[in-house]
């Protein structure tokens, strides 16, 4: 495969004229970095080998998308066609641009130590050793298998950043400059802010929220920042081959009476992918699960559970006021509409744009205006 017209291609579409990424971008042969990853069908996810047909391997690889190349416990580099693996994506490539974006956020430039958190397939890596040397880059996952096969791929591609084995919220091999991460986590770990030099930056996600946290490094061992106008989603930091399974309460719930049934004031929405209204109920109520479904008739059914035994399930036809059945100590569904009014009321959420000021031990004090909360 000729891949360079390609990847100057998506090098043209994911940066500036002028940026120092565009040149890293054009000369890193993604391809190589995945060849195989799994991709939606109508009985599953399947696999898709790239060699095989190398036409759909360079638009794949040279689109702006994301590649899931883990499904579960199953990479697909050990997949067979006929595996139609169940769960919930555990690696893959994040699409460039967001790559890119996160990387603008760090704010790098030659000179810099970066510790990258979550090899995945090795492309972040590649373009961060491709632009500031391999000196200057240590990539880390929790999964020996990604750090093997992205050590080798890199490798094979001239590129030799140090990739290691590591739980990032636990201590990390060196002291950084940067550290960027393209996983999400609960909290800032305080090892982040012990492995970051004075003035040092790092930008991360939060779990179950879409927000980008930037901050820099404060003279007490902590960090202050912001909450950007911007936001991403990463897979949650993970500390074992899999996430946990989808909690059984759902299965509980599924049809259950509630304690408190009422008509909602708005419709059913799927929370995960409202990320604004999402991201919010996670700071007001940490640790929600969540499960949506639609029916062919256009029911949208979504549930919501929490660990101290609250639950809510609201049903409605399209855009209909919904039946919401709710239980245990809290009103999840109450929470959820007391958001969505502010949201109406004010025209936006106080959290995007909010100051963040982090603690030597990693919770995240937030403040706009009146507005304030915790985060960890």
């Amino acid at each position: 495969m000729d891949w360079t017209p390609h990847a100057a291609r998506l090098a043209e579409q994911v940066t500036r004229p002028r940026s120092r990424w565009r040149d890293p971008v054009a000369r890193t042969p993604r391809h190589l970095l995945v060849p195989r990853w799994w991709a939606p069908g109508p009985d599953g996810r399947h696999v898709v080998d790239g060699p095989a047909d190398p036409r759909a391997w360079a638009s794949s690889a040279y689109g702006d998308r994301t590649l899931v190349t883990r499904i579960g416990g199953l990479h697909a580099d050990d997949a067979s066609a006929e595996d139609r693996p169940r769960g919930n994506p555990t690696s893959s490539a994040t699409l460039p641009s967001l790559v890119l974006r996160m990387f603008g956020h760090a704010d790098l430039h030659d000179g810099v130590d970066v510790m990258d958190v979550g090899v995945g397939s090795g492309y972040g890596a590649a373009l961060l050793t491709a632009r500031l040397g391999d000196r200057r880059v240590t990539s880390v996952d929790v999964d020996p298998y990604l750090v093997k096969i992205a050590t080798e791929r890199l490798d094979g591609i001239g590129l030799r950043p140090a990739v290691v084995t590591v739980d990032a919220t636990g201590p990390l091999p060196g002291e950084y400059d940067r550290i960027v991460a393209t996983v999400s986590v609960p909290r800032i770990p305080a090892s982040w802010l012990e492995s970051l030099r004075p003035g040092g930056r790092l930008v991360t996600t939060v779990a179950n929220m879409t927000i980008i946290i930037v901050a820099d490094k404060t003279a007490d061992g902590g960090a202050v920042g912001s909450v950007q106008w911007d936001r991403a989603g990463f897979m949650v930091v993970r500390h074992g081959a899999d996430y946990p399974s989808r909690p059984e309460v759902f299965e509980r719930i599924r049809d259950r009476d509630g304690d408190d049934v009422s008509v909602g004031r708005y419709p059913v929405v799927q929370v995960i992918e409202a990320w604004e209204l999402q991201s919010m109920l996670e700071v007001v109520v940490p640790g929600v699960s969540h499960w949506y479904e639609e029916g062919e008739d256009g029911r949208r059914t979504a549930w919501m559970a929490h660990a101290d035994g609250s639950w809510v399930r609201a049903t409605a036809l399209h855009d209909q006021p919904p039946t919401v059945h709710q239980g245990g100590p809290r009103r999840l569904w109450d929470i959820l509409d007391g958001i969505r009014h502010r949201w109406l009321v004010e025209g936006s959420l106080p959290l995007y744009g909010a100051k963040a000021v982090i603690t030597p031990d990693g919770a995240i004090n937030l403040q706009r205006g009146g507005w304030k909360a915790v985060i960890g």
